[in-house]
């Protein structure tokens, strides 16, 4: 006789990459850049946080001035100070107020999500996080891209490289892929190391690149000239800088990240989880540092930048296409010095790129699985790491991993986070009757939606990867609701005192349960009722029976608790009352819960609803209501596969 048997390393596979989300890191729960919070009171100081932070929101400066020379010339430097004027005025008192609304690192999709209920509002959630995933992943593929074209671009080894930059792009994201994989622990040393030589090679390359500019006075000669030759007058300059301030937006991210690490931040020893006003103040201290320094470098670098580059060097095949910076740093201190800079830029990029896989991995888990909106498979780390490992080789497909190409989705994404934030707070500021407020939060969420609109108009791939994210969302969110719309979903059953009593009593003969949808509550209506049931059954009239009616919440919950209340009606009917999102649930999860007590099977009684019964499917998935009896069976079916435990559903 031969026997088959299944290879253990097939089920030893299976339970590496279905392994829960403290395989992250060997503390338990979410790590990383966006992880769960460090133990009440070990947090971390606020400034090592920042660098956090500043993986994602300083490394933009390998880029960044090289897409603004492109976007607006001759007026970068100007156009640069219109957008650190946005970034000062406009995004930090923003993110300042978003830390104090939600100190627990939600940030202002949350905020908005607690404005909302009902469908509309996990579709208003779904739409923000097609747009935060955008930006997260074009985080991940144009860092990766960016790093690439340092290395390509290096001197030592342009002749080695050159023209292999789509296979080290999707090298450098299979590399993070694997990473994460293995199992990626959280490390602010890394970041704290990585952020300070970085920053410390930027000083020198703008040290270096003012000097030139300062010795070598026709410089600004020429460019003033060439400035007034071309705009005109000042007024004409502002002007235009208003207008291409929108393609220099990459130059606002990281704010959404400095709110997503708050929980990392030291608070004082008197903090609470209700109010942790040191958190928040310190949150405050980071928000505002990362973006005072990041607001100096900008406007050095988009000057020397500038100044010191050939037009012509900034455009696609130019030697400072994507690498203004390091540029510079070769051309002005040398090979040896200038390879030092690339392998600071690469690390930080690549670094960036971890800071981002860490925040989906964190960001979707916290919604999609409250809304039932995610298979079983999406709660552990590593399937969701394949998932967006190949999202992000197909956005590099699709962009040629090409820096320029992707600045527009980049900065949709950046930009429809922080005009939601900005909105989030004006509502916040108005609800608290803060008037002032709400005028100077409502001019920043226009100044913002004014910005997203004319990014869009004018660099419509961002919406578009943006819409295909969110359709992809919205699409399997809907999908795996549907395919978990028989599961279990109430976490825990509570009994008041009457409802015990209920339960007790009926223990000692047989548990009769008549489902009841509330209308009069009058005495007739429970009386006719009994007599229903009793005639659909062919029951005798000494059956006693407790009726059970459940109120619909909100039905795009997924899972919650229930708590169960007994009352008297009309001086002998004993009711249970239930609030759930889903009736169906309610009634099965009390059912399970009275056998597990008592030991006993309960019977419940329905009626058949009347209807197309596919209408009433679609009313039951939803509206939590519908097609009661036969999916309250099939929910006991399926939390209960021995027949002989299964509680009895009865439907006449």
């Amino acid at each position: 006789m031969v026997t088959t048997e299944r290879p253990p390393s097939t089920g030893r596979l299976r339970a590496w990459m279905l392994e829960g989300l403290s395989d992250m890191g060997k503390g338990g729960g979410h790590t990383g850049p966006h992880a769960e919070p460090e133990p009440p009171h070990q947090g971390q100081r606020w400034w090592r946080v920042m660098c956090l932070t500043g993986v994602d929101y300083f490394s933009t400066l390998g880029y960044q001035p090289g897409i603004a020379a492109l976007a607006a010339g001759l007026l970068s430097p100007i156009a640069t100070i219109v957008l650190v004027i946005v970034t000062l005025a406009g995004a930090l008192p923003v993110y300042r107020r978003v830390s104090e609304e939600s100190p627990h690192g939600e940030g202002s999709i949350a905020m908005l999500e607690r404005l909302l209920s009902f469908w509309q509002g996990k579709l208003f959630v779904l739409t923000l996080l097609g747009f935060a995933a955008t930006d997260f992943l074009i985080t991940i593929t144009l860092s990766a891209a960016d790093a690439s074209t340092h290395l390509v671009e290096n001197p030592h080894l342009t002749g080695t490289l050159h023209g292999h930059q789509m296979v080290i792009t999707l090298f450098l994201v299979a590399l993070l892929g694997a990473v994460f994989l293995k199992g990626f622990l959280e490390a602010i040393g890394v970041a704290v190391a990585l952020v300070g030589i970085y920053l410390v090679l930027n000083v020198v390359v703008v040290v270096a690149g003012l000097w030139h500019v300062i010795t070598a006075g026709h410089v600004i000669t020429d460019w003033s000239s060439a400035l007034v030759t071309e705009h005109g007058n000042v007024f004409v300059m502002i002007g235009v800088a208003l207008i291409v301030f929108p393609k220099l937006a990459l130059g606002l991210s990281g704010f959404e990240t400095g709110v997503a690490v708050m929980p990392h931040v030291q608070g004082d020893p008197g903090d609470s989880e209700q109010r942790p006003a040191g958190r928040i103040r310190d949150t405050k201290k980071l928000l505002t540092t990362a973006a005072l320094i990041m607001s100096c470098f900008l406007i050095a670098t988009s000057f020397i930048t500038t100044l010191l580059i050939p037009e012509n060097e900034f455009k696609p095949g130019g030697a400072a296409n994507g690498r203004a910076l390091a540029y510079l740093a070769h051309e002005y201190l040398g090979n040896a010095f200038g390879t030092v800079y690339d392998v600071s830029t690469i690390a930080i990029l690549w670094f960036a790129g971890a800071s981002a896989m860490a925040g989906l991995l964190n960001l979707m888990p916290r919604y999609l699985p409250r809304y039932g909106m995610a298979p079983h498979w999406a709660r552990a780390v590593r399937p969701m790491v394949i998932v967006f490992t190949l999202v992000a080789f197909l956005v590099t497909w699709i962009f040629d991993a090409n820096v320029d190409k992707q600045g527009g989705a980049y900065a949709t994404g950046v930009l429809v986070l922080i005009s939601s934030a900005a909105i989030a707070v004006t509502i916040a500021a108005r609800k608290a009757g803060q008037r002032g407020w709400t005028i100077g939060f409502g001019a920043i969420a226009a100044v913002f939606l004014y910005t997203t609109v004319v990014n869009v108009i004018e660099r419509p791939d961002g919406v578009k990867i943006g819409a295909c994210f969110i359709a992809g969302i919205i699409l399997v969110s809907l999908l795996s609701r549907l395919a978990r719309a028989f599961e279990l979903r109430v976490t825990s059953v509570t009994l008041d005192p009457m409802a015990e009593r209920f339960v007790r009593d009926m223990a000692s003969r047989k548990m009769r349960f008549i489902a009841n949808e509330p209308g009069h509550r009058d005495k007739a209506e429970y009386r006719d009722k009994v007599e229903q049931i009793r005639a659909d059954n062919d029951m005798p009239e000494q059956e006693d029976f407790v009726f059970v009616e459940v109120t619909v919440t909100d039905p795009s919950e997924f899972e919650a608790g229930l708590t169960v209340r007994g009352e008297v009606l009309h001086g002998r009917y004993r009711v249970l009352t239930l609030e759930s999102a889903s009736i169906p649930n309610a009634l099965a999860a009390l059912l399970l819960h009275v056998r597990d007590v008592t030991g006993c099977t309960p019977h419940i009684y329905f009626e058949w609803t009347e209807g197309s019964p596919f209408a009433n499917f679609l009313r039951f998935f939803l509206f939590g209501q519908g097609e009661v009896a036969p999916v309250t069976r099939e929910v006991l079916r399926e939390a209960e596969p021995d027949r002989s435990r299964r509680p009895r559903v009865h439907t006449g």
